[in-house]
Parts: C-alpha cells; sequence; structure tokens
C-alpha cells in the first residue's frame, strides 16, 4: 500500500480542497494535521510519501510557537529528500527555512483574485504553466539561495520555485474550489479592500476563465511531483 502523505493545515475548518481530492484518486490517503491545535509533526518522514503545507493567514514572520516549529521541522522532509509541496504561507515557510526573506511588497500592494503569471525556461522544461493563477496573499518571499525560479509575476516577482529535487514552494492556490472561493471572499471580505485586491465579482469571472488552465496544470504537477517520491 502507498504510504499516505502529510497534509498541514492552519486553521480549524480549512481542507486540502482539489489537492486533497486529486491525491484520493491517485490512491493516496491523506495524514491531515493541524500542529496549530496541538497535533505533532512527524519526527522523521519515512511513512510518509510527502508533506503538503498550506496556507492561513498568519506570517511565517510570527514569533507564535507554532509557526517557528513549523519552519524549524520543515528540514526534515528537506534533509529526507521526501517530496515538499509550499502553498502561500507553506511556501513562505519553505523560505524562510532555506534562509530567504518573507516580507511585504514595499509599496503596500497585495494579490487577491488572479493574476498574471508567466514560466522561466526552468518552469518550461517540467510543465506548461497556467498563464493566471489566484492569489490571497499579503507577502512574499525572496527566492531561498540555490533554489530555482519557475514562474515569476508582476507585483510579487517569485511566484513558484524547486529546491533540490523535491520541494516545490508555490505563492498561488491551485488547491482552490468553488466552495473555498465563496468561503473566502465572505469571511475575508476585508482583504478585498486592500490596496491592488480585485473586487469579488472578478473573482469568480476569473474562476470561469481561468480555472481550466490551473486543473489541468496541477493534474501533471502532482504526477510529477508523486514520482518524485518513488
Amino acid at each position: 500500500m502507498p504510504k499516505p502523505v502529510l497534509i498541514i493545515l492552519h486553521q480549524e475548518h480549512s481542507t486540502p480542497g482539489r489537492i486533497g481530492r486529486l491525491l484520493t484518486e491517485r490512491g493516496l490517503q491523506l495524514d491531515i494535521r493541524r500542529p496549530r491545535f496541538g497535533d505533532p509533526f512527524p519526527k522523521t518522514m519515512e511513512n510518509h510519501h510527502g508533506v503538503v503545507i498550506f496556507g492561513g493567514p498568519m506570517s511565517a514572520n510570527d514569533e507564535d510557537d507554532y509557526v517557528r516549529k513549523e519552519i524549524e521541522w520543515t528540514q526534515v522532509p528537506l534533509y529526507e529528500g521526501k517530496p515538499y509541496i509550499g502553498i502561500c504561507l507553506g511556501a513562505q515557510v519553505l523560505a524562510r527555512t532555506l534562509g530567504a526573506k518573507v516580507d511585504f511588497h514595499p509599496e503596500g500592494l497585495v494579490e487577491v483574485g488572479y493574476y498574471p503569471l508567466r514560466a522561466t525556461e526552468a518552469g518550461k522544461k517540467l510543465l506548461d504553466w497556467p498563464d493566471h493563477v489566484y492569489q490571497w496573499h499579503r507577502e512574499g518571499f525572496d527566492l531561498p539561495r540555490d533554489a530555482v525560479l519557475l514562474a515569476e509575476g508582476d507585483c510579487f516577482p517569485n511566484q513558484a520555485f524547486q529546491y533540490g529535487r523535491a520541494a516545490f514552494g508555490l505563492q498561488f492556490h491551485s488547491e482552490l474550489t468553488h466552495h473555498m472561493m465563496c468561503r473566502w471572499t465572505t469571511r475575508g471580505a476585508a482583504r478585498l479592500e486592500l490596496p491592488n485586491a480585485q473586487p469579488r465579482e472578478q473573482h469568480f469571472e476569473g474562476r470561469f476563465v481561468h480555472d481550466p488552465k490551473t486543473r489541468a496544470w496541477l493534474d501533471k504537477f502532482l504526477d510529477l511531483w508523486i514520482g518524485l517520491g518513488n
């Protein structure tokens, strides 16, 4: 039986969304943990195929004990060479673990909605990338030393990177479902008022136009990522 994928979530009612569904469709079980609420990190990844660390409203710069522990623990899958995906906060945690800076945009801009994405030459060698992706963040990350930039954007230049063979940091939210978009744009409506954020209706219009390319990209990306653990 395949080893399960470790899923790290940061809020009580968060889900792994479309990524969780696609992993289970590929025959992988999910070991869902919420360390913020007391679930332990495994001491080793020997019993897991890989790990996906999702986003959350907190910052990788926060001094909370669980944030510091998560950054410290991320060295475990890196050291053991296990497949890693960091999404939004999870990408920023990976960047911090690798010694890179996480910070706000110098002009206070955010990305909340759909924004352009451009694959680098290294990114194009891996996959065909969508040209717009869904974002929900105020902070971005510098490119860690020895990491390879895979995709870039206009407002926050570093959008996706690979470190080593099997670790990936993604600023954008390919896991997003329609239900998640409804919840985020309702409960997080205050974010829609921030500089450079898009109005709510534009989120749903963008999903209709851009989500098919994101779905196609994620299918291929997960196949690639799962294969790195074999």
